[in-house]
């Protein structure tokens, strides 16, 4: 059978030793599961010298691997390779040392890249997207059953094959908990939840809640008997509405945890995934997220600590900032108070319960789609991208560009690998004068389009063309101000060319919005650009940071010396003109003009 479907989440199982990717995915409302047992985990082995004694070595060491001679791109030098193939992906990570042991290794490449991501970059899949799925429908596979969870199970007999990349509509809803809290931050051993809210794009907005007030409220307040029949009724309307993507704001640290406590001391489970799976907490950096099968859960506070810069990160700020309105706000140590009033000020718990997650459900309908985009761009799943930082997303999306170039991906630095790089002195960063005092008028701003990209692309700034020491034809090299770093001028690096081409697709999507005349179409556009403007703004920074896997201290000294240089150059000449700069950092300046 043929269907083409939307690719949601990704993760994989392990069935008679073999690992499953299972895809879940819906066609219109219907949920389907996608299996696929074809891909095995892999990485390369780097040879001392002889490559025959090497494969021998590890035949000798392991079993069950297959070994492939290949010849792979290390920083554009083409190399010989050994791509090991386990048959699962705890087999690599049991012996991945071991092999980094034999006398006959130099080192091992792309052992730490998680299997479900090495599928997505090899078989080009892009999350949230509409894909063709060719294959076997079946009753069940393991705990997935059809009738009983009411979807469909298909065992794939061909590669997906990519159908639509554009941006799909998606059913959001966002949640929020209000807490009866007497004794200060909540305790959900003892302080009982007292409203669910819920704000939907697709029609739902209410408050449940085991009591009522005015008759004012009647139309959104959607009363039960306890707190148990509370919860069950969240429960029940995630999985009556089919949810693709349910959002909270400081979800993954308050509401869900705490929700799952209370939901246990009834004997309840947020049984919420596509197969009825529970909650499940999973490490994403320095803090748990948490993760049901198939529902895409997006915590909003950790998305809007990336998109915008303030100096506080609440729901009524960022709203404000996004906005420009004041939502309605009850101190949180009051609370208790409203709630036990029974009077105007229940009415106001209820109203400002409604209004966080109808405020919560704006602010994801404004930030969503560029996420959405960023995860069509740097190809791996909304739930992990949405919890990494900008530097993981442009890292991720080289990761993926580096599988298509044929070039092999440098290691995360190890402990004393990273201690050095941490140990190395600050990079100075771009040009920064003060601002002159005073009040200054008829101003004029002078900004350089994409500096630092543009800097990187012109000047071919990459680890894999950086040349250490003197050399004899300076003029084959972009040599640095200040610091006298030389970069070859061809063959054009890795990094610098997977720049161009997004900021040359982006001047496409710029030119495509201000050519169409369809304001939905300039809309999807601009959500385009930002997106890849973003990613590429970001390559320039990650490459001083020491957790890169790109990381070259030389090259981001490189970056800012040029930077510092170009924006100098270009006060100075705005003086020839009558223009004298009042402040200027990094990227630009102001100027007052003198006659």
């Amino acid at each position: 059978m043929e269907k083409n479907v939307v690719i949601l989440d990704i993760d994989y199982v392990t069935y008679e030793n073999k690992p499953v990717i299972r895809l879940f995915s819906k066609d219109k409302d219907k949920n389907i599961v996608l299996l696929d047992d074809t891909f095995e985990p892999y990485l390369y082995v780097a040879p001392k010298d002889d490559d025959k004694e090497c494969q021998k070595q590890i035949l000798d060491t392991l079993d069950d691997v297959h070994i492939e001679e290949v010849i792979k791109k290390d920083f554009q030098v083409e190399k010989t390779f050994l791509k090991v193939t386990f048959l699962n992906p705890q087999e690599l990570a049991k012996n991945r040392d071991a092999l980094r042991d034999l006398d006959s290794v130099d080192h091992i490449r792309e052992h730490d890249i998680p299997f479900y991501r090495r599928y997505l970059i090899d078989r080009d899949v892009i999350p949230m997207t509409e894909v063709k799925a060719c294959g076997e429908k079946i009753d069940s596979f393991l705990n997935l059953d059809s009738k009983k969870h009411d979807l469909e199970i298909i065992k794939l007999t061909k590669p997906l094959e990519r159908v639509n990349d554009d941006l799909q509509d998606f059913r959001i809803l966002s949640f929020d908990l209000e807490v009866r809290n007497p004794h200060g931050m909540p305790n959900s051993e003892v302080d009982e939840i007292i409203m669910i809210g819920v704000a939907s794009n697709f029609g739902i907005n209410q408050v449940i809640s085991t009591k009522t007030n005015s008759e004012d409220r009647d139309d959104f307040v959607n009363q039960v008997e306890s707190e148990k029949e509370m919860i069950e009724t969240f429960i029940d309307i995630v999985k009556k509405s089919n949810v693709d993507i349910i959002v909270g704001y400081n979800s993954d640290n308050f509401d869900l945890p705490y929700l799952k406590d209370r939901a246990k001391l009834y004997g309840l489970e947020l049984d919420l995934g596509m197969d009825d799976s529970n909650i499940k907490f999973i490490r994403r950096g320095f803090a748990n997220a948490a993760s049901f099968k198939g529902l895409i859960h997006v915590d909003l506070y950790l998305v809007m600590r990336r998109y915008m810069t303030l100096e506080r990160y609440t729901l009524e700020r960022v709203y404000y900032e996004l906005f420009g309105e004041e939502k309605i706000d009850v101190p949180g140590e009051h609370i208790w108070e409203y709630w036990d009033s029974d009077s105007t000020e229940l009415d106001d718990l209820f109203d400002y319960s409604l209004d966080d997650v109808v405020s919560t459900l704006k602010i994801a309908q404004q930030t969503l789609p560029l996420n959405l985009e960023l995860t069509r761009i740097v190809g791996q799943p909304l739930f992990d991208l949405s919890r990494m930082a900008t530097g993981q997303q442009a890292e991720w999306f080289l990761v993926k560009e580096a599988y298509f170039d044929n070039e092999i991906v440098p290691n995360k630095p190890g402990g004393s690998n990273f201690a050095l790089r941490a140990a190395e002195e600050d990079n100075e960063g771009g040009y920064v004068k003060e601002p002159e005092i005073g009040l200054h008028e008829n101003l004029v701003q002078f900004d350089f389009r994409s500096l630092y990209p543009s800097i990187i692309i012109s000047k071919n700034i990459s680890p894999d063309v950086l040349v250490i020491g003197d050399v004899e034809n300076r003029q084959d090299y972009n040599i640095s101000p200040e610091h006298d770093l030389k970069f070859k001028k061809e063959p054009k690096g890795f990094i610098p060319s997977v720049i161009a081409k997004i900021l040359n697709e982006r001047f496409k999507i710029k030119k495509a919005m201000k050519a169409s005349v369809d304001p939905t179409e300039k809309k999807t556009l601009d959500v385009q650009q930002q997106a890849i403007k973003r990613l590429a703004n970001t390559m320039y920074g990650i490459y001083g940071f020491p957790r890169f896997r790109w990381y070259s201290y030389e090259c981001a000294k490189a970056i800012t010396s040029w930077g510092r240089q170009y924006i100098k150059r270009a006060m100075k000449k705005a003086e020839d003109y009558g223009f004298y700069a009042i402040y200027a950092d990094t990227d630009g300046f102001y100027a007052k003009y003198k006659k």
